[in-house]
Parts: C-alpha cells; sequence; structure tokens
C-alpha cells in the first residue's frame, strides 16, 4: 500500500497543535485542506490518527505509532534539503534559539545583533520564553535548558552555572519589618512562580528554600518578578546577572541564601554538523564564557 508522503506534513502539525485552525495557520493554509490531508492519510493507511472532540484533536494509539516515524522522516527529509541545497557547510538560512525568558531577552537577544551582523545571510530567531522546547519536532534548532537532557538524540554541553539571589527594592526594606535570617521572609508578600505551571523543578526555588510555601502573587514571567520587586511591592528571587544591573533592586542576605543553577546549551544530533547551528552554538558559548563575572558574580549585603 502506497501512501502521499506529503500528507505527512499535515499530520505532524495537527498532532503537534491540536486543532485544526492552529494547525492551519502554521502551514499557511486553511482548515478545511488540513482535515481533507489528514482524512486521507487516514484512508490510505486503513488506519483512524486522531480521537476527535471538541476539545481538538488528540493522537489516537495508530497516531502515536505513525508520530515517531514520522518525525525521523521529517529529520531525514530536512538533512538532505540541507546538503543538496549546500547549507549544510554553509553560513546561511534561519537558525531559531529557544531559551529561558531572562537568559533570552536579557543577556542573548543583544547579542545575537551582532551575529546577525557579521553573517548577513543568516537569520535568526529567538524564542525567549520559560518552557520545554522539543527539538525533534523541530520546535527550535537549539534551546538554553536548566538541566541536561537524559534521554533523546540530542547533543549538550554546559554552559555556565549562574547564581540568584532575593531582591527587593531599599524602599521596600525601609518601610517594612527587618529580615535577619532566612525565616524571616516568611513574614513578607513573595513573588513566584505558578506553582502548577513550572516547568521544571530547577525553577522551583521558594519551595527548596523556604519548604512548603506558595506565593500569594505568582508569574510564569521572570520579568514580572523583577517588575513586582522594583515596585516595592514585594521580594523576588532573580537570577544575579539579571537584578544586579538594576538600581532599584538590593540583595537580601546574599551571604546567607544562595541558589545555583546550571545553564546548557542543547541541539539535536541530526542538526549538530549544520554549519548554521554549529555557528550559532558556538557564538553562544563564547558570549557566555566572555561573560563568565555575570553570571557567577560576588554579590553582598548593602552595608557592605
Amino acid at each position: 500500500m502506497s501512501f502521499d508522503w506529503d500528507d505527512l506534513r499535515f499530520f505532524l502539525s495537527v498532532a503537534r497543535a491540536g486543532r485544526l485552525t492552529v494547525a492551519a495557520r502554521a502551514m499557511g493554509t486553511d482548515h478545511a485542506t488540513v482535515s481533507r490531508r489528514v482524512k486521507s492519510l487516514e484512508t490510505q493507511l486503513g488506519a483512524q490518527l486522531f480521537e476527535r472532540s471538541p476539545r481538538g484533536y488528540a493522537l489516537s494509539e495508530h497516531g502515536e505509532r505513525l508520530l515517531a516515524k514520522a518525525e525521523q522522516i521529517e529529520n531525514v527529509a530536512a538533512r538532505v534539503q540541507d546538503e543538496l541545497s549546500g547549507t549544510l557547510y554553509a553560513l546561511s538560512g534561519t537558525v531559531r534559539i529557544g531559551a529561558p525568558d531572562a537568559f533570552g531577552a536579557f543577556f542573548l537577544a543583544p547579542r545575537l545583533a551582532d551575529f546577525i551582523k557579521a553573517n548577513p545571510e543568516l537569520e535568526a530567531q529567538l524564542v525567549a520564553t520559560p518552557r520545554l522546547f522539543s527539538l525533534s519536532k523541530r520546535e527550535a534548532d537549539i534551546a538554553i535548558t536548566l538541566s541536561r537532557p537524559e534521554k533523546g538524540r540530542l547533543v549538550s554541553r554546559k554552559l555556565t552555572e549562574y547564581t540568584l539571589h532575593f531582591y527587593a527594592s531599599p524602599d521596600y526594606l525601609a518601610r517594612n519589618s527587618a529580615i535577619n535570617r532566612k525565616e524571616d521572609l516568611l513574614k513578607h508578600p513573595l513573588v513566584g512562580y505558578i506553582p502548577e505551571l513550572i516547568y521544571t523543578p530547577e525553577l522551583d526555588y521558594l519551595s527548596v528554600m523556604l519548604g512548603d510555601h506558595t506565593p500569594r502573587l505568582s508569574s510564569t514571567n521572570l520579568f514580572a518578578h523583577k517588575q513586582v520587586a522594583e515596585a516595592g511591592r514585594g521580594i523576588a528571587v532573580l537570577p544575579d546577572f539579571l537584578a544586579r544591573h538594576s538600581t532599584k533592586l538590593v540583595p537580601i542576605l546574599p551571604d546567607e541564601i544562595e541558589i545555583r543553577r546550571t545553564f546548557w546549551l542543547v541541539t539535536h544530533e541530526d542538526l549538530h554538523e549544520i554549519a548554521r547551528v554549529r555557528a550559532a552554538m558556538r557564538f553562544i558559548a563564547e558570549e557566555v564564557s566572555k561573560s563568565r563575572a555575570e553570571f557567577l558574580p560576588r554579590i553582598t549585603a548593602l552595608s557592605d
């Protein structure tokens, strides 16, 4: 039995989006075309690939089995295209980088402008948001993660460790009760991540430092934490490479409370030899290496 290989692209788009309209928008077509191509593939294969419901499209057992094979075909096709078009070893095309919000927006974004200027045929796309990126699904070519991946055909290297501290505005500290020890923090309004939406345990700072504590104000965005602290409305855990440049923030008990995490640089095995991906990874690693003091500064109390 044969089938139209191109229908796999529509299958993958629906499998990843979960809805026809979202898949159609991603593919630059209409939802009727996507639906027709998926139904055609199901007919040709003689198998139901999705469970349809008002909530969207969920993969069936057959769909789950096909997904892994379709992604392998997608990766091979992308590599063939790169090799035959001469871009495998050329600095041209697009490289998409997924990164946590502070690292991506504050540290990497301004430096990527220099990378693009030095490589005029390259286009860089930066997705700076706190989430996991599926490299096998080509959601990104490169990802900066907070933990080293333990499974999958991925290539990773350690970028750097970095430190975080509790921060507040001087005005807030002057107006409220003194913080002389870690336990005193529980008497103050803390801002943190929404517990059930924390995408990696490395971000669960408050539970690690203060036990089973749920902040009354929470957000998935680190810049929201920073804004609350700068406005004098609460205390936040912030990476030093971000907070130490703010004139509106001071560290709290830096000699007693310090959190240390690690950034990892990750790409898919199939992309590792592509020149634009290797060049971008090398650039990111070099920029981080040059800025090591930004990620591991010596933070002292205000009185020091």
